[in-house]
């Protein structure tokens, strides 16, 4: 619950400093948006998410498990769904659907999970350090002016001792318990290395680029929906899709945290708050109503299509 507390404190953060005057001019914005631009952003974003179902398929076939391209599709669209309620709950939900329909072992799959967030991960400071480097003045005093740097150093080195700690008793303890996980990890581990074993890498890297080609295209779209946003440049789109891209990660899909840091952003490219706010909603309410859908629909049909394969 506490995310979505947060979210909610968010929204009220963000529309508490609006007068009711530039809340009716949000509102308009809606009105007024040109939602062809939406329907292709809204394309590019389900594309990215059928590449992910295919991107799967590699390193679950280098582990031996021969995966259906629909079911993996169906899983993430419920993953993103679970997401909305309890964040990361989505990726344990992947792996418990490919166990149940196509009898992949739980440990396996949710390591391949793990290793595909190393990958999104890796694209994702690479999009920060090409967004630094083209605006690096601009981001910088931004980023130092909202993130506390000294007390995230200090949470920092106290999370590191506690990991280490944890990580020394994992390694030599006897305890039966610790050893059934030890035993466990091991399915978990070998999910995760399939990512540098596969014979598909540039395959894998392949879709890797079309799933972040679409996000950003995605982003882009949506930024032509409203007349305030539709010159971004390149640098200036980069670096809101990144911001974007931290809410959405850090909170149930971006609730309250994405229109609230996009809108920010802007600002500091001369977009005012109202313009930058309602492009955020747009942009967030439109994706979240795929994930919804998507999801829902994927909840619905895996026991009616796949009901076959569930008992087997």
């Amino acid at each position: 619950m506490l995310p979505l507390i947060l979210g909610v404190f968010l929204i009220y953060y963000s529309y508490h400093q609006f007068t009711q005057e530039q809340l009716a001019e949000i509102v308009k914005h809606f009105k007024n948006a040109n939602y062809k631009f939406i329907l292709v952003s809204s394309f590019f974003s389900l594309l990215s998410i059928w590449a992910r179902a295919y991107r799967w398929k590699y390193s679950l076939n280098y582990m031996g498990y021969q995966s259906n391209t629909l079911i993996n599709f169906m899983s993430i669209n419920a993953g993103y769904l679970l997401n909305l309620t309890i964040p990361k709950s989505g990726e344990v939900t992947r792996a418990i659907i490919l166990q149940n329909y196509q009898k992949i072992p739980f440990d396996k799959s949710f390591g391949s999970i793990v290793s595909e967030r190393i990958v999104d991960l890796i694209c994702l400071m690479l999009c920060v350090f090409s967004a630094l480097a083209l605006q690096y003045d601009l981001l910088k005093q931004f980023l130092l002016d909202r993130i506390p740097v000294e007390k995230l150093l200090v949470l920092t080195s106290m999370l590191s001792i506690v990991f280490i700690l944890l990580a020394l008793i994992f390694i030599y303890t006897k305890w039966k318990p610790i050893l059934i996980i030890k035993q466990k990890l091991k399915g978990l581990v070998e999910g995760i290395i399939s990512l540098y074993k596969m014979p598909n890498k540039k395959a894998f890297l392949f879709f890797t680029f079309i799933i972040w080609g679409g996000y950003i295209t995605t982003f882009y779209f949506g930024t032509l929906a409203i007349k305030e946003t539709d010159s971004l440049t390149f640098p200036m789109l980069m670096s809101a899709f990144i911001a974007g891209s931290f809410a959405v990660s850090f909170t149930n899909g971006g609730f309250g945290a994405f229109p609230l840091i996009i809108a920010e952003l802007l600002v500091l490219y001369n977009i005012n708050l109202v313009a930058g706010t309602a492009f955020g909603w747009i942009l967030w309410s439109t994706q979240t109503a795929i994930i919804v859908i998507l999801g829902a629909l994927s909840f619905l049909a895996f026991p009616i299509f796949f009901k076959q394969k569930a008992k087997i």
